[in-house]
């Protein structure tokens, strides 16, 4: 079926010679929502031969209206989003190899998730995990897509090792716990994930066929219709590239715990750099941003919080400590989090 490509094949920038590579190409992709899923099946479509989807969640019916691919049976049949992802792909084109991994990404098994790939990309809901990415893929030298989508905006980076920034030269210190808004508390334009996928994608098919990488972070209004690239260096002291202190990687990213007979996990966050001046949440403006998603209590010292559309509840220190209530596992409870207090 080469003929899927022939279009692709008579763009110069690719031509024949780049379809080869992409055809004998393996790409991981971690995370399958809302810019993941249009993510994979734009590599699909491109002629990707090889790709390794990772996600931990489900597919919802009340996330259909912005993560493409998945259809109202997946929901119904309770797939999750890998499975679901897989089995479309395989429709576009059989030919394609595709290894669907349900897993949460984390500290002990991402060298060996993303290991034997030519490039990563960035499908994630948070920042812990695209810290975590970077970490592996500056260590080991993997180029990778960082991608991030919210409102009606989003923002892409290439990220090549020893050659670009990597995702700590552009973010030198962690978001605090609910200082960045997520798409459960802001909202999601339907277009927005597609556009960004878009041009994530067209990053990845650049590196793929010997494209030098751009020094610039490619940031995108789709609903006012307005981009800019920014450029972006490679600093001096950063931790990750000129360091080499892959904190998250080491485990210093977000730490869980089940308090057994509560189903109820702990989740605490990621430890501050050095030199930062603590880790401290702004209660009062993060209860203001969570009561559109359902009911919010504040106290002196802590916020409770039980989302209109989950059986939950988070409680909240201003330390950026969680327990969530109404979950069994570490899972659970990280995309919990991840999907009302962000990070």
């Amino acid at each position: 079926m080469s003929v899927v490509w022939d279009r692709q094949r008579r763009f110069a920038p690719i031509g024949p010679d780049g379809q080869e590579r992409l055809k004998t190409a393996h790409v991981v992709i971690v995370g399958l929502g809302a810019l993941g899923s249009v993510l994979a099946e734009r590599m699909a479509r491109a002629g990707v031969g090889g790709l390794r989807l990772l996600d931990r969640d489900v597919v919802e019916p009340e996330n259909l209206g912005t993560q493409a691919l998945y259809t109202l049976q997946d929901a119904e049949g309770l797939l999750p989003k890998a499975v679901a992802a897989a089995r479309h792909l395989r429709e576009i084109h059989p030919e394609i190899a595709v290894e669907a991994v349900v897993v949460d990404l984390n500290a002990e098994n991402a060298e060996e998730l993303l290991r034997g790939v030519e490039i990563v990309l960035d499908g994630t809901d948070n920042f812990e995990t695209r810290l975590l990415l970077n970490d592996v893929c500056v260590k080991h030298g993997i180029p990778w897509v960082y991608a991030s989508v919210v409102e009606g905006y989003g923002q892409t980076m290439a990220i090549v090792p020893r050659k670009t920034a990597c995702l700590r030269c552009l973010y030198p210190h962690v978001p605090k716990p609910g200082a960045l808004p997520t798409c459960e508390t802001v909202g999601l334009l339907a277009t927005a994930p597609a556009v960004v996928a878009a041009l994530a994608a067209t990053q990845a098919l650049r590196l793929l066929v010997g494209n030098e990488p751009p020094s610039e972070l490619v940031h995108w209004d789709v609903w006012e219709m307005r981009g800019r690239a920014v450029p972006v260096t490679r600093r001096p002291d950063c931790a990750t590239c000129a360091q080499g202190r892959f904190a998250f990687l080491e485990g210093e990213g977000q730490r869980a715990a089940v308090l057994c007979g509560r189903d109820a996990v702990q989740l605490r966050p990621p430890l501050e750099p050095r030199g930062g001046g603590g880790m401290r949440m702004d209660l009062a403006a993060l209860a203001e941003r969570l009561r559109a998603s359902g009911d919010v209590r504040r106290g002196d010292h802590l916020l409770r919080f039980r989302p209109s559309r989950e059986d939950a509840e988070i409680v909240l220190f201003p330390d950026g400590r969680a327990i969530l209530k109404g979950v069994r596992t570490e899972a659970e409870a990280r995309s919990l989090y991840a999907r009302y207090i962000g990070l």
